[in-house]
């Protein structure tokens, strides 16, 4: 199993879809969210992903289908 950890950041139509929660049941990817800034039409989350490296591709590739921009976390996230 592989960690890594994500940025998504959403659209005004990705944010209306519950993709982390589809991510996790259609991938076998476990999510965990770390932090996030969430409005009615715009929003990022960082995710730390754990699961099968090709899991972890395939599912950031359906993400990534579904409107959502997915770049990786450059530097330290504050845990809280």
């Amino acid at each position: 199993m592989s960690k890594r950890q994500v940025v998504f950041t959403f659209t005004e139509e990705a944010i209306k879809e519950p993709v982390i929660h589809n991510l996790g049941q259609q991938f076998r990817v476990v999510t965990n969210i770390k932090q996030a800034d969430l409005s009615e039409n715009i929003g990022w989350v960082i995710l730390e992903l754990e699961g099968e490296e090709q899991d972890m591709e395939q599912g950031i590739a359906w993400v990534i289908s579904r409107g959502v921009r997915v770049d990786p976390v450059i530097g330290d996230i504050i845990e809280g």
